[in-house]
């Protein structure tokens, strides 16, 4: 990836993410990238520094953290002033569901590797606002009047609002699990505070009445649901797909709408999900749409992400202070538009990924495929050069002492190198596309003074000689 400024926002997640930062450092270093440093200190602040970072001219922004951390990074350089930056990731969260999305690496380092090999591609993001609020005994007209005036009412809302999701946003029963986790549990125990989340706010959870309409308000279906996904992309909670069917460049958005049941509907959709890794279509069911409305109670939960929002966030002061009034937030109908918006983000795809969430992979395809093709015409070029250049048999029997002594030499050269250089402990290679000819590798070394490892990465280029314990040989070869 070609970049020469680079911006890592970091979730110190208990100080866990800061242990590999001078091993992911390297690596940048190592890329030619000068790379600055953001550090979040209280909730909410990556997406103003992700900001800040775009503002500045970064042309990488990479969330060191988790999908919250990454869904704040993206609404930051979205916000952000004539933003032409790419958003990248190092993974370092609880579930980490775009990196699984994407084979992105889970250590730190591997991750910062893959990050240099890959490309920058434009991906849709689903865009929500909050376009009607209906109070009980509100006159009809007065009601039809607020829909009008929606627009105008989502400028209101507050800085706080995330308005861009990359992955998945819900209503229901995940958004309330994960509003009500703890955080410092969470850093502690991973994914099992979810669960204790889970087996709180589950018996707490009833079936809500709602409405879906398409963008033209044209009603698709209208009933009860537990839970509602929106999906930009596949994965949810890293295991379960449930919109399996999305794609992230294609302009539209996937809906799942798990519908209320009995018990023993229930139970089917509850096996089907852990079993199938994807809903009971008997309760469940599914829409398309570039623009789609969702009607709930006030009292139902939103997530984006995996990151509960606060509905507040979105409304202007007057509805603000008319929800604290009302009290039963039950009786409250709140619309949320859901909008997609199409390649409207750059992000980072490693040059590895099979494109299995792209519905139009072929340009892509056809780049590396022509940069594939170049890079074998130089090899076989290189190859040509190469047996021009070795010696003929009369030539090698000629120059047989010299060609011995070469060799003792190198060997010699090498046994004083493994006596008195550094030692380095490999834990990855990756190519530079953005220089050609060009590899990374990451590694420890042992620290003399300590003892203890420290990182280290280092650039292989045609400059470089790579020695056998027998000879010297080209690092390319």
């Amino acid at each position: 990836m070609k970049c020469k400024r680079a911006s890592l926002v970091i979730n110190p997640r208990a100080g866990e993410n800061l242990a590999k930062l001078s091993g992911v450092l390297a690596v940048f270093a190592a890329a030619g990238w000068r790379t600055d440093l953001a550090l979040k200190e209280y909730g909410g602040q990556s997406m103003d520094l992700a900001a800040r970072a775009a503002e500045a001219g970064s042309d990488l922004v990479i969330a060191y953290g988790g999908d919250g951390t990454l869904n704040q990074v993206v609404n930051g350089v979205m916000h952000a002033k004539g933003q032409h930056s790419i958003v990248g990731l190092i993974p370092g969260g609880t579930a980490n569901v775009w990196a699984g999305e994407i084979n992105m690496p889970g250590d730190p380092v591997k991750a910062a590797l893959t990050l240099v090999d890959s490309d920058a591609r434009k991906v849709d993001l689903g865009h929500v606002e909050v376009e009607d609020v209906a109070f009980p005994n509100t006159p009809q007209d007065d009601h039809h009047q607020q829909g009008k005036q929606s627009r105008k009412k989502n400028a209101k809302a507050t800085s706080k609002a995330k308005h861009h999701f990359l992955l998945m946003a819900g209503l229901g029963i995940d958004a309330a699990v994960m509003g009500h986790v703890s955080k410092s549990l969470k850093y502690q125990v991973g994914a099992l505070a979810v669960g204790v989340s889970a087996a709180e706010e589950l018996p707490r959870q009833n079936r809500f009445p709602m409405e879906i309409r398409a963008g033209n308000a044209d009603l698709l279906w209208k009933g009860e649901a537990i839970q509602v996904v929106i999906g930009n992309t596949r994965r949810y909670a890293n295991v379960v797909q449930m919109t399996s069917d999305a794609y992230i460049d294609d302009g539209i958005l996937d809906v799942c709408v798990i519908t209320a049941g009995d018990p023993l509907t229930t139970i089917q959709q509850i096996v089907s999900l852990l079993l199938r890794r994807k809903p009971d279509n008997l309760t469940a069911e599914y829409f398309q749409g570039a623009h789609i409305s969702i009607t709930v109670p006030a009292s139902i939960a939103l997530q984006l992400d995996g990151s509960a929002v606060k509905l507040k966030d979105y409304l202007g002061k007057s509805d603000r202070e008319a929800l604290i009034h009302q009290g039963d937030a039950e009786q409250v109908m709140v619309t949320y538009r859901f909008d997609t918006m199409p390649r409207a983000l750059q992000i980072a795809i490693p040059r590895t990924y099979n494109d299995a969430l792209f519905k139009e992979s072929g340009s892509a395809d056809h780049q590396r495929a022509e940069s594939t093709q170049a890079t074998a015409e130089q090899q076989e070029d290189q190859n040509t050069q190469q047996q021009k250049d070795e010696p003929s048999q009369e030539q090698h029997q000629h120059n047989g002492k010299q060609s011995e002594q070469e060799r003792q030499e190198a060997l010699e050269y090498v046994k004083a190198l493994l006596e008195h250089g550094r030692k380095v402990t490999v834990i990855g290679v990756s190519a530079n596309p953005a220089k050609e000819d060009t590899y990374i590798v990451a590694g420890s070394a042992t620290k003399q003074s300590t003892g203890g490892a420290q990182p280290v990465a280092v650039c292989i280029d045609k400059s470089t000689t790579v020695m056998r314990q027998t000879e010297r040989v080209s690092p390319l070869r």
